[in-house]
Protein backbone atom coordinates (compact mmCIF):
# COMPACT_ATOMS: atom_id res chain seq x y z
CA UNK A 1 0.00 0.00 0.00
CA UNK A 2 2.62 2.48 0.74
CA UNK A 3 4.02 1.62 -3.34
CA UNK A 4 0.77 3.67 -3.61
CA UNK A 5 1.00 7.05 -2.08
CA UNK A 6 1.76 9.86 -4.22
CA UNK A 7 2.47 12.28 -1.87
CA UNK A 8 6.34 11.74 -2.09
CA UNK A 9 6.08 12.67 -5.47
CA UNK A 10 3.83 15.49 -4.68
CA UNK A 11 6.19 16.60 -1.80
CA UNK A 12 9.72 16.13 -3.91
CA UNK A 13 7.99 18.38 -6.71
CA UNK A 14 6.89 21.20 -4.60
CA UNK A 15 10.32 21.18 -2.94
CA UNK A 16 11.86 21.62 -5.89
CA UNK A 17 9.40 24.52 -7.50
CA UNK A 18 9.63 26.15 -4.65
CA UNK A 19 13.50 26.50 -5.05
CA UNK A 20 13.50 27.30 -8.75
CA UNK A 21 10.51 30.00 -8.26
CA UNK A 22 12.30 31.47 -5.79
CA UNK A 23 16.00 31.19 -7.44
CA UNK A 24 13.83 32.38 -10.94
CA UNK A 25 13.00 35.34 -9.50
CA UNK A 26 15.72 36.71 -7.47
CA UNK A 27 17.98 35.80 -10.82
CA UNK A 28 15.34 37.95 -13.23
CA UNK A 29 15.70 40.60 -10.33
CA UNK A 30 19.57 40.79 -10.54
CA UNK A 31 19.80 40.73 -14.15
CA UNK A 32 17.42 43.26 -14.92
CA UNK A 33 18.91 45.74 -12.04
CA UNK A 34 22.41 45.34 -13.79
CA UNK A 35 20.76 46.01 -17.06
CA UNK A 36 19.37 49.10 -16.09
CA UNK A 37 21.99 50.41 -13.92
CA UNK A 38 24.50 50.23 -16.49
CA UNK A 39 21.54 52.03 -18.85
CA UNK A 40 21.87 55.06 -16.47
CA UNK A 41 17.86 55.16 -16.00
CA UNK A 42 15.33 55.32 -13.50
CA UNK A 43 15.70 52.42 -11.25
CA UNK A 44 12.94 51.58 -9.24
CA UNK A 45 9.87 51.74 -11.80
CA UNK A 46 11.92 50.30 -15.04
CA UNK A 47 13.20 47.33 -12.89
CA UNK A 48 9.48 46.48 -11.60
CA UNK A 49 8.09 46.84 -15.56
CA UNK A 50 10.54 44.48 -16.58
CA UNK A 51 10.23 42.05 -14.10
CA UNK A 52 6.63 42.36 -14.66
CA UNK A 53 6.81 41.93 -18.78
CA UNK A 54 9.58 38.86 -17.71
CA UNK A 55 6.77 37.03 -16.55
CA UNK A 56 4.07 38.15 -18.60
CA UNK A 57 6.13 35.97 -21.72
CA UNK A 58 7.12 33.59 -19.21
CA UNK A 59 3.83 32.49 -17.95
CA UNK A 60 1.89 32.71 -21.32
CA UNK A 61 4.77 30.41 -22.92
CA UNK A 62 4.05 28.38 -19.79
CA UNK A 63 0.86 28.41 -19.69
CA UNK A 64 -0.03 27.82 -23.56
CA UNK A 65 2.23 25.01 -24.66
CA UNK A 66 0.49 22.13 -22.26
CA UNK A 67 -2.30 21.83 -25.38
CA UNK A 68 -0.78 21.10 -28.02
CA UNK A 69 -0.15 18.15 -25.24
CA UNK A 70 -1.99 17.45 -22.71
CA UNK A 71 -5.62 16.56 -23.73
CA UNK A 72 -3.12 14.01 -25.78
CA UNK A 73 -1.27 12.41 -22.75
CA UNK A 74 -4.82 12.26 -20.62
CA UNK A 75 -5.97 10.23 -23.31
CA UNK A 76 -3.27 7.83 -23.32
CA UNK A 77 -3.25 7.78 -19.50
CA UNK A 78 -7.06 6.71 -19.51
CA UNK A 79 -6.03 3.85 -21.37
CA UNK A 80 -2.78 2.66 -20.41
CA UNK A 81 -1.68 4.35 -17.11
CA UNK A 82 -2.16 7.33 -14.79
CA UNK A 83 1.47 6.80 -14.15
CA UNK A 84 2.08 8.74 -17.61
CA UNK A 85 0.31 12.31 -16.78
CA UNK A 86 2.40 11.93 -13.75
CA UNK A 87 5.91 10.73 -15.13
CA UNK A 88 6.31 12.61 -18.32
CA UNK A 89 5.36 16.31 -16.80
CA UNK A 90 7.92 15.66 -14.32
CA UNK A 91 10.70 14.79 -16.95
CA UNK A 92 9.52 18.11 -18.22
CA UNK A 93 10.43 19.38 -15.24
CA UNK A 94 13.52 17.48 -14.81
CA UNK A 95 15.21 18.78 -18.40
CA UNK A 96 13.78 22.20 -18.49
CA UNK A 97 14.93 23.58 -15.07
CA UNK A 98 18.29 22.60 -15.29
CA UNK A 99 18.57 25.62 -17.63
CA UNK A 100 18.51 27.83 -14.86
CA UNK A 101 21.46 26.61 -13.55
CA UNK A 102 23.11 27.12 -16.85
CA UNK A 103 22.03 30.90 -16.98
CA UNK A 104 23.75 31.17 -13.50
CA UNK A 105 26.78 29.27 -14.18
CA UNK A 106 27.67 30.56 -17.67
CA UNK A 107 25.67 33.50 -17.60
CA UNK A 108 22.86 33.01 -20.69
CA UNK A 109 20.62 35.34 -21.64
CA UNK A 110 17.79 35.19 -19.31
CA UNK A 111 15.54 34.63 -22.86
CA UNK A 112 16.99 31.57 -22.27
CA UNK A 113 14.82 30.42 -19.60
CA UNK A 114 11.54 30.98 -22.53
CA UNK A 115 12.71 28.19 -24.18
CA UNK A 116 12.73 25.79 -21.13
CA UNK A 117 8.91 27.14 -20.29
CA UNK A 118 8.21 25.91 -23.98
CA UNK A 119 9.63 22.68 -23.54
CA UNK A 120 8.34 22.14 -20.16
CA UNK A 121 4.68 22.93 -21.65
CA UNK A 122 5.12 20.66 -23.88
CA UNK A 123 5.70 17.78 -21.87
CA UNK A 124 2.76 18.66 -20.42
CA UNK A 125 3.51 21.35 -17.60
CA UNK A 126 1.42 21.38 -14.27
CA UNK A 127 -1.77 21.26 -16.04
CA UNK A 128 -0.90 17.27 -17.02
CA UNK A 129 0.78 16.97 -13.72
CA UNK A 130 -1.36 18.29 -11.15
CA UNK A 131 -4.68 16.55 -13.17
CA UNK A 132 -2.19 13.18 -12.63
CA UNK A 133 -2.28 13.72 -9.27
CA UNK A 134 -6.01 14.06 -9.12
CA UNK A 135 -6.91 11.63 -10.87
CA UNK A 136 -4.69 9.13 -8.87
CA UNK A 137 -5.97 10.61 -5.74
CA UNK A 138 -9.96 10.04 -6.63
CA UNK A 139 -9.18 6.59 -8.14
CA UNK A 140 -7.78 6.00 -4.42
CA UNK A 141 -10.86 7.06 -2.55
CA UNK A 142 -14.67 6.43 -2.06
CA UNK A 143 -16.97 9.08 -2.53
CA UNK A 144 -17.67 10.20 1.40
CA UNK A 145 -13.87 10.62 1.52
CA UNK A 146 -12.64 12.25 -1.42
CA UNK A 147 -12.74 15.87 -0.56
CA UNK A 148 -10.76 14.99 2.52
CA UNK A 149 -8.24 12.91 0.31
CA UNK A 150 -7.82 15.33 -2.18
CA UNK A 151 -6.72 18.35 0.24
CA UNK A 152 -4.57 16.11 1.95
CA UNK A 153 -2.90 15.59 -1.45
CA UNK A 154 -2.70 19.47 -1.07
CA UNK A 155 -1.86 19.85 2.51
CA UNK A 156 1.24 17.73 1.41
CA UNK A 157 1.53 19.86 -1.26
CA UNK A 158 1.67 23.49 0.82
CA UNK A 159 3.77 21.56 3.82
CA UNK A 160 6.39 21.03 1.49
CA UNK A 161 6.29 24.43 -0.86
CA UNK A 162 6.08 26.05 3.17
CA UNK A 163 9.45 24.24 4.34
CA UNK A 164 11.25 24.59 0.55
CA UNK A 165 10.07 28.62 0.63
CA UNK A 166 11.46 28.95 4.22
CA UNK A 167 15.29 27.89 3.61
CA UNK A 168 15.12 29.26 -0.24
CA UNK A 169 15.97 32.36 0.32
CA UNK A 170 18.90 31.68 2.92
CA UNK A 171 20.17 29.41 0.29
CA UNK A 172 20.14 31.62 -2.47
CA UNK A 173 21.94 34.16 -0.06
CA UNK A 174 24.76 32.22 1.69
CA UNK A 175 25.23 28.79 -0.29
CA UNK A 176 27.17 29.70 -3.66
CA UNK A 177 29.36 28.52 -5.96
CA UNK A 178 32.42 31.12 -7.35
CA UNK A 179 29.89 34.03 -6.09
CA UNK A 180 27.25 32.78 -8.22
CA UNK A 181 23.83 33.66 -6.23
CA UNK A 182 21.18 30.87 -6.66
CA UNK A 183 23.81 27.93 -7.93
CA UNK A 184 23.25 25.89 -4.81
CA UNK A 185 19.71 26.36 -4.96
CA UNK A 186 19.08 25.47 -8.50
CA UNK A 187 21.11 22.47 -8.04
CA UNK A 188 18.84 21.06 -5.47
CA UNK A 189 15.77 21.88 -7.42
CA UNK A 190 17.41 19.76 -9.94
CA UNK A 191 18.22 16.89 -7.78
CA UNK A 192 14.63 17.22 -6.00
CA UNK A 193 12.98 16.73 -9.49
CA UNK A 194 15.42 13.62 -10.09
CA UNK A 195 14.12 11.78 -7.36
CA UNK A 196 10.30 12.61 -8.50
CA UNK A 197 10.91 10.79 -11.63
CA UNK A 198 13.07 7.90 -10.57
CA UNK A 199 10.61 7.26 -7.84
CA UNK A 200 7.36 7.75 -9.75
CA UNK A 201 9.51 5.34 -12.83
CA UNK A 202 10.23 2.62 -10.60
CA UNK A 203 8.67 2.72 -7.15
CA UNK A 204 5.08 4.09 -7.40
CA UNK A 205 2.69 1.36 -8.30
CA UNK A 206 -0.83 1.98 -9.20
CA UNK A 207 -3.87 1.47 -6.11
CA UNK A 208 -5.47 -2.46 -6.15
CA UNK A 209 -8.39 -1.33 -8.54
CA UNK A 210 -10.47 -4.68 -6.19
CA UNK A 211 -9.18 -3.07 -3.16
CA UNK A 212 -10.78 0.30 -4.24
CA UNK A 213 -14.14 -1.33 -5.79
CA UNK A 214 -14.79 -3.63 -2.09
CA UNK A 215 -14.51 0.00 -0.58
CA UNK A 216 -16.99 1.72 -2.68
CA UNK A 217 -19.29 -1.72 -1.94
CA UNK A 218 -19.06 -1.40 1.56
CA UNK A 219 -20.10 2.49 1.52
CA UNK A 220 -22.79 1.92 -0.81
CA UNK A 221 -24.43 -1.07 1.27
CA UNK A 222 -23.97 1.30 4.47
CA UNK A 223 -25.96 3.91 2.38
CA UNK A 224 -28.65 1.73 1.56
CA UNK A 225 -29.28 0.87 5.27
CA UNK A 226 -29.40 4.68 5.80
CA UNK A 227 -32.92 5.41 6.72
CA UNK A 228 -34.93 8.38 4.46
CA UNK A 229 -34.69 10.86 7.44
CA UNK A 230 -30.92 10.80 7.19
CA UNK A 231 -31.20 10.65 3.40
CA UNK A 232 -33.32 13.52 3.50
CA UNK A 233 -31.47 15.79 6.12
CA UNK A 234 -28.37 15.39 3.15
CA UNK A 235 -30.58 17.60 0.75
CA UNK A 236 -30.31 20.24 3.18
CA UNK A 237 -28.52 23.67 2.14
CA UNK A 238 -24.99 23.80 2.06
CA UNK A 239 -24.96 20.05 2.62
CA UNK A 240 -24.92 18.70 -0.52
CA UNK A 241 -23.67 14.83 0.88
CA UNK A 242 -23.74 11.92 -1.84
CA UNK A 243 -27.33 9.82 -2.11
CA UNK A 244 -27.53 6.51 -3.83
CA UNK A 245 -29.49 6.09 -6.09
CA UNK A 246 -29.04 3.41 -8.59
CA UNK A 247 -32.11 3.79 -10.89
CA UNK A 248 -31.55 6.45 -13.68
CA UNK A 249 -33.19 9.82 -14.08
CA UNK A 250 -33.70 12.30 -17.03
CA UNK A 251 -33.66 14.99 -14.34
CA UNK A 252 -30.48 13.72 -12.22
CA UNK A 253 -28.24 13.78 -15.64
CA UNK A 254 -29.82 16.87 -16.48
CA UNK A 255 -28.88 18.23 -12.92
CA UNK A 256 -24.97 16.58 -12.95
CA UNK A 257 -24.41 18.78 -16.44
CA UNK A 258 -25.74 21.72 -14.69
CA UNK A 259 -23.53 21.17 -11.54
CA UNK A 260 -20.31 20.50 -13.81
CA UNK A 261 -21.26 23.22 -16.20
CA UNK A 262 -21.13 25.48 -13.19
CA UNK A 263 -18.43 24.07 -10.86
CA UNK A 264 -16.28 24.95 -14.37
CA UNK A 265 -17.03 28.33 -14.37
CA UNK A 266 -16.54 28.98 -10.81
CA UNK A 267 -13.22 26.60 -10.73
CA UNK A 268 -12.38 28.92 -13.70
CA UNK A 269 -13.52 32.81 -12.59
CA UNK A 270 -11.69 32.12 -8.82
CA UNK A 271 -8.40 30.22 -10.53
CA UNK A 272 -8.06 33.32 -12.50
CA UNK A 273 -8.43 35.94 -9.20
CA UNK A 274 -5.53 33.61 -7.60
CA UNK A 275 -3.58 33.10 -10.69
CA UNK A 276 -3.41 36.45 -11.18
CA UNK A 277 -2.60 37.48 -7.41
CA UNK A 278 0.07 34.87 -7.62
CA UNK A 279 2.09 36.71 -10.74
CA UNK A 280 1.74 40.43 -9.05
CA UNK A 281 2.76 39.86 -5.47
CA UNK A 282 6.12 38.41 -6.83
CA UNK A 283 6.86 41.65 -8.12
CA UNK A 284 4.69 43.95 -5.56
CA UNK A 285 6.83 42.65 -2.78
CA UNK A 286 9.77 43.43 -4.32
CA UNK A 287 9.59 47.60 -4.56
CA UNK A 288 8.81 50.12 -2.01
CA UNK A 289 7.72 50.47 0.28
CA UNK A 290 8.05 46.48 0.98
CA UNK A 291 11.29 46.31 -0.77
CA UNK A 292 11.80 42.45 0.15
CA UNK A 293 14.85 40.74 -0.92
CA UNK A 294 15.81 37.08 -1.01
CA UNK A 295 15.46 36.48 2.58
CA UNK A 296 11.92 38.07 3.01
CA UNK A 297 10.82 36.67 -0.76
CA UNK A 298 11.32 33.29 0.83
CA UNK A 299 9.45 33.97 4.10
CA UNK A 300 6.57 35.43 2.27
CA UNK A 301 5.96 32.66 0.05
CA UNK A 302 6.23 30.52 3.23
CA UNK A 303 3.48 32.74 4.29
CA UNK A 304 1.41 31.41 1.21
CA UNK A 305 1.90 28.06 1.47
CA UNK A 306 0.83 27.76 5.11
CA UNK A 307 -2.63 28.03 3.79
CA UNK A 308 -2.45 24.78 2.23
CA UNK A 309 -2.34 23.84 6.57
CA UNK A 310 -5.12 25.81 7.50
CA UNK A 311 -7.39 25.03 4.40
CA UNK A 312 -6.86 21.34 5.26
CA UNK A 313 -7.61 22.27 9.03
CA UNK A 314 -10.36 24.01 7.61
CA UNK A 315 -12.15 21.10 5.57
CA UNK A 316 -11.56 18.76 8.64
CA UNK A 317 -13.21 21.05 10.60
CA UNK A 318 -15.96 22.73 8.26
CA UNK A 319 -16.92 18.92 7.03
CA UNK A 320 -18.83 18.40 9.98
CA UNK A 321 -21.40 21.36 9.35
CA UNK A 322 -21.32 21.94 5.79
CA UNK A 323 -21.05 20.11 2.91
CA UNK A 324 -19.26 20.44 -0.25
CA UNK A 325 -20.80 23.26 -1.48
CA UNK A 326 -20.18 25.43 1.72
CA UNK A 327 -16.57 24.34 1.80
CA UNK A 328 -16.03 26.08 -1.81
CA UNK A 329 -18.38 29.47 -0.61
CA UNK A 330 -15.96 29.70 3.08
CA UNK A 331 -12.94 29.33 1.12
CA UNK A 332 -13.81 32.06 -1.64
CA UNK A 333 -14.69 34.62 1.03
CA UNK A 334 -11.85 34.08 2.74
CA UNK A 335 -9.95 34.65 -0.51
CA UNK A 336 -11.62 37.74 -1.81
CA UNK A 337 -11.47 39.34 1.86
CA UNK A 338 -7.77 38.88 2.11
CA UNK A 339 -6.95 40.25 -1.10
CA UNK A 340 -8.98 43.25 -0.56
CA UNK A 341 -7.07 43.98 2.51
CA UNK A 342 -3.51 43.09 0.68
CA UNK A 343 -4.53 46.30 -2.16
CA UNK A 344 -3.78 48.71 1.03
CA UNK A 345 -0.12 46.89 2.05
CA UNK A 346 1.95 49.24 2.80
CA UNK A 347 3.90 47.35 5.51
CA UNK A 348 5.05 43.94 6.29
CA UNK A 349 3.00 43.13 9.10
CA UNK A 350 -0.27 44.04 6.82
CA UNK A 351 1.11 41.47 4.35
CA UNK A 352 0.82 38.87 6.94
CA UNK A 353 -2.60 39.76 8.39
CA UNK A 354 -4.03 39.70 4.19
CA UNK A 355 -2.25 36.18 4.57
CA UNK A 356 -3.95 35.39 7.67
CA UNK A 357 -7.49 35.96 6.54
CA UNK A 358 -7.11 34.18 3.16
CA UNK A 359 -6.22 31.23 5.82
CA UNK A 360 -9.06 28.93 4.21
CA UNK A 361 -8.87 30.34 0.29
CA UNK A 362 -7.29 26.79 -1.01
CA UNK A 363 -10.32 24.88 0.19
CA UNK A 364 -12.40 25.85 -3.23
CA UNK A 365 -10.49 24.14 -6.06
CA UNK A 366 -9.79 20.31 -4.60
CA UNK A 367 -13.44 20.27 -3.42
CA UNK A 368 -14.91 21.50 -6.83
CA UNK A 369 -12.38 18.70 -8.08
CA UNK A 370 -14.41 16.37 -5.77
CA UNK A 371 -17.65 17.49 -6.55
CA UNK A 372 -16.98 17.13 -10.20
CA UNK A 373 -15.46 13.76 -9.54
CA UNK A 374 -18.54 12.41 -8.45
CA UNK A 375 -20.75 13.17 -11.49
CA UNK A 376 -18.04 11.36 -13.99
CA UNK A 377 -17.27 7.79 -14.57
CA UNK A 378 -13.80 6.59 -12.64
CA UNK A 379 -12.28 5.89 -16.13
CA UNK A 380 -12.95 9.81 -17.63
CA UNK A 381 -11.31 11.27 -14.56
CA UNK A 382 -8.22 12.12 -16.59
CA UNK A 383 -9.29 13.41 -19.35
CA UNK A 384 -11.81 15.50 -17.12
CA UNK A 385 -9.05 16.93 -14.64
CA UNK A 386 -6.88 17.48 -17.62
CA UNK A 387 -9.82 19.99 -19.70
CA UNK A 388 -10.72 21.74 -15.99
CA UNK A 389 -6.98 22.19 -15.57
CA UNK A 390 -6.64 23.68 -19.48
CA UNK A 391 -9.80 25.64 -18.99
CA UNK A 392 -8.40 27.32 -16.17
CA UNK A 393 -4.40 27.96 -16.84
CA UNK A 394 -5.20 29.30 -20.52
CA UNK A 395 -7.88 31.81 -19.54
CA UNK A 396 -5.81 32.87 -16.62
CA UNK A 397 -2.23 33.13 -18.46
CA UNK A 398 -4.22 35.22 -21.15
CA UNK A 399 -5.76 37.27 -18.67
CA UNK A 400 -2.52 37.61 -16.34
CA UNK A 401 -0.56 39.66 -19.40
CA UNK A 402 -3.79 42.00 -18.92
CA UNK A 403 -3.80 42.04 -15.28
CA UNK A 404 0.24 42.52 -15.16
CA UNK A 405 -0.68 45.62 -17.61
CA UNK A 406 -3.05 47.01 -15.56
CA UNK A 407 -0.64 46.94 -12.38
CA UNK A 408 2.38 48.45 -14.79
CA UNK A 409 -0.23 51.55 -15.28
CA UNK A 410 -1.59 51.70 -12.20
CA UNK A 411 1.98 51.83 -10.23
CA UNK A 412 2.30 55.61 -10.04
CA UNK A 413 -1.62 55.79 -8.85
CA UNK A 414 -2.54 53.20 -6.73
CA UNK A 415 -0.53 49.75 -6.87
CA UNK A 416 -2.61 48.22 -4.88
CA UNK A 417 -5.75 48.46 -7.80
CA UNK A 418 -5.11 45.16 -9.29
CA UNK A 419 -6.43 43.61 -5.68
CA UNK A 420 -9.27 45.72 -5.53
CA UNK A 421 -9.75 43.87 -9.24
CA UNK A 422 -8.81 40.11 -7.99
CA UNK A 423 -11.32 41.02 -4.77
CA UNK A 424 -14.16 41.35 -6.73
CA UNK A 425 -13.91 38.51 -8.61
CA UNK A 426 -13.22 36.48 -5.81
CA UNK A 427 -16.88 37.51 -4.78
CA UNK A 428 -18.39 36.98 -8.34
CA UNK A 429 -17.33 33.16 -8.83
CA UNK A 430 -19.98 32.52 -5.45
CA UNK A 431 -22.72 32.90 -8.29
CA UNK A 432 -22.52 29.50 -9.55
CA UNK A 433 -22.12 27.99 -6.66
CA UNK A 434 -25.50 29.30 -5.56
CA UNK A 435 -27.21 28.49 -8.28
CA UNK A 436 -25.59 25.03 -7.66
CA UNK A 437 -27.05 24.84 -4.19
CA UNK A 438 -30.55 26.10 -5.01
CA UNK A 439 -30.33 23.31 -8.06
CA UNK A 440 -29.58 20.60 -5.74
CA UNK A 441 -32.20 22.12 -3.37
CA UNK A 442 -34.43 21.95 -6.39
CA UNK A 443 -33.70 18.37 -7.17
CA UNK A 444 -33.94 17.10 -3.76
CA UNK A 445 -37.81 18.70 -3.33
CA UNK A 446 -38.63 16.55 -6.37
CA UNK A 447 -36.89 13.51 -5.21
CA UNK A 448 -39.14 13.91 -2.21
CA UNK A 449 -42.56 15.27 -3.87
CA UNK A 450 -41.86 11.88 -6.38
CA UNK A 451 -41.70 9.59 -3.03
CA UNK A 452 -44.31 10.84 -1.39
CA UNK A 453 -46.62 10.43 -4.74
CA UNK A 454 -45.42 6.71 -5.68
CA UNK A 455 -46.25 6.23 -1.91
CA UNK A 456 -50.06 7.89 -1.72
CA UNK A 457 -50.48 5.72 -5.17
CA UNK A 458 -49.59 2.12 -3.68
CA UNK A 459 -52.57 -0.20 -2.85
CA UNK A 460 -53.65 -0.55 0.51
CA UNK A 461 -53.53 -4.23 2.22
CA UNK A 462 -56.14 -4.73 4.58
Amino acid sequence: MIRTWIEPVVAGAQIASSFYDTGLLMTVENYYNQTIISSNSSRDDDLQKAISNFYIIYNVVMGMTPLLSAYILAKISDKTSTKVTICVPLTGYLISRMFLLFVILFEWPIEVIFGSAAFNGLTGWFTTYWAGVMAWASLASTESKRSLKLIIIELVYGLAGFAGSLVSGYIFVHLNINKHQGTILASCSTGCYAFCVLYSIFILKMPDAETCLEERNTEGSSINEASQESINSDCALLNDKPTNNTAINPSDVASSKCVIICMFVSAIVYNIAVTATDDVINVFVLKKPLNWGPVEVGYGNAAAYMTYITSFLGVYIFSKCFGDLGLIITGMISFSCGILIMAFVRWTYLYYIARAVMLFSLITTPTIRSIISKHVKGSSYGQVFVVLQMAIEVIAVSSSAGFNKLYQATLDWFSGFCFLVFSALGFLSIIPVIITVCKQHQTCATRDNESNGSTSNAPVIT
